[in-house]
């Protein structure tokens, strides 16, 4: 049985809390890009309507809502501002680390209803073993939202007492993530960059700092989870590709809009007629119109599918894993080919500080440099499908 356009367009109360906040957020849009945070007022409002507990246990109180869902959100918030977007995409995503808690520790970490969590990876950083815990040393980056949020992942390889490494049966070196109160690291301001300025995904440091072992967590769906539930079935990182590739689309329905918008009343310096009556834009337009919506569509009917399936019982597998990462990756460069021919066409308009779509040309630019947005991504999908080894870190 085909999957239905109801179930395509998730569940509607869940995705009207973020309807509710769109207009706030558009409205904190210029605040936001100036200040790289997001005002408090406008946390306010995301706390108040839940929206950094989307993947969160229900028994953490949490909504606990499906993908298909999970995209519906995070895509209207990026029609209005695509860093706010990207901060509860990511907070989405660590929040299903509850999952693989403790409960008692689960709920004493998402016990105030402003907890977010936050993290990022480092490339020279280590945890100890000692009794009761890890000793933890390290500067992590890209921490997306780490400036409004509760506590912090800081990701390591696991080292014994005397420094050789601990290593698993295939003879890889063991991961945990560390799980910290904000107060506790040293902040550093990095992000200055082209777009998604709001994200504030700036750099933490821990020096010899103590961690309990029930504050670790393997990320790793199939290994520690205790839930029980079908978004607990899936790891999330497919719940990060089909975010992230929410944030994407949000950015390219909103640029699409401002283009139509003002191809239909500019009139281009020695033409005598506006832009819409330009056939290679009419044409562009169309082609763009397709591609994003096709794109989008493939993810939405795959991630339903796979739902359905994870409904029913079953734990996601490598083939629907490889199929939600090569819809996201496609999504994300669709959505940035629909917001260059956006920006292209509208001439000089577009290149004014402020300009809807000279933002939102930064924004998509930037998704593209993150992991999610790799190209390296279809390397993968496609090696997998030709039966070569292929590296599944990030599927």
């Amino acid at each position: 049985m085909g999957i239905s356009s109801a179930d395509l367009a998730g569940n509607r109360d869940v995705i009207a809390l973020a309807e509710a906040v769109r207009g706030a957020v558009a409205a904190a849009s210029d605040a936001i890009e100036t200040t790289r945070r997001l005002p408090p007022e406008l946390l306010d409002r995301l706390h108040e309507a839940k929206l950094f507990r989307l993947l969160l246990p229900r028994s953490s109180d949490g909504i606990e809502t499906d993908p298909v869902t999970f995209f519906h959100v995070i895509e209207t918030i990026a029609k209005a501002d695509a860093s706010t977007a990207w901060c509860l995409s990511q907070a989405g995503g660590c929040a299903m680390s509850a999952a693989y808690l403790d409960l008692p520790v689960a709920r004493e970490i998402f016990a105030d209803p402003r907890a977010v969590l936050a993290w990022g990876p480092g490339p020279k950083v280590k945890a100890i073993e000692c009794e009761g815990g890890y000793r933890v040393t390290g500067v992590w980056s890209f921490a997306s939202g780490g400036r409004h949020a509760t506590w912090l992942g800081a990701h390591c390889p696991i080292y014994a007492a005397d420094g050789t490494p601990r290593r698993d049966a295939n003879g890889e070196q063991l991961e945990r993530t560390m799980l910290v109160r904000t107060e506790d690291v040293e902040w550093t301001d990095i992000w200055n960059t082209v777009g998604l300025r709001g994200t504030a995904s700036d750099q933490f440091a821990l020096n010899d700092f103590f961690v309990r072992s029930d504050h670790s967590i393997i990320r790793e769906f199939d290994r520690e989870c205790r839930e029980d539930g079908p978004l607990y079935r899936m790891s999330n990182h497919t719940c990060y590709q089909v975010g992230f590739a929410g944030v994407a689309c949000g950015i390219a329905r909103s640029a699409l809009d401002t283009f139509i918008d003002v191809a239909r009343n500019k009139v281009p310096r020695g033409m005598k007629s506006p832009i819409r009556d330009n056939a290679v834009v009419q044409s562009g337009l169309a082609q763009a119109e397709v591609n994003l919506r096709a794109a989008r569509a493939f993810l939405l009917q795959s991630m339903a599918d796979i739902w359905t399936d994870l409904e029913a019982g079953n734990s996601i597998t490598v083939a629907q894993r490889i199929t939600i990462r090569m819809a996201a990756t496609n999504a994300i460069h669709k959505a940035r080919e629909a917001v260059d021919f956006a920006y292209n066409a509208a001439g000089a308009t577009a290149i004014f500080d402020g300009h809807p779509l000279e933002r939102r040309f930064r924004d998509i630019h930037t998704v593209t440099q993150q992991l999610q947005g790799r190209l390296s991504h279809f390397e993968t999908v496609g090696a997998w499908m030709l039966g070569v080894d292929a590296d599944l870190a990030f599927v």
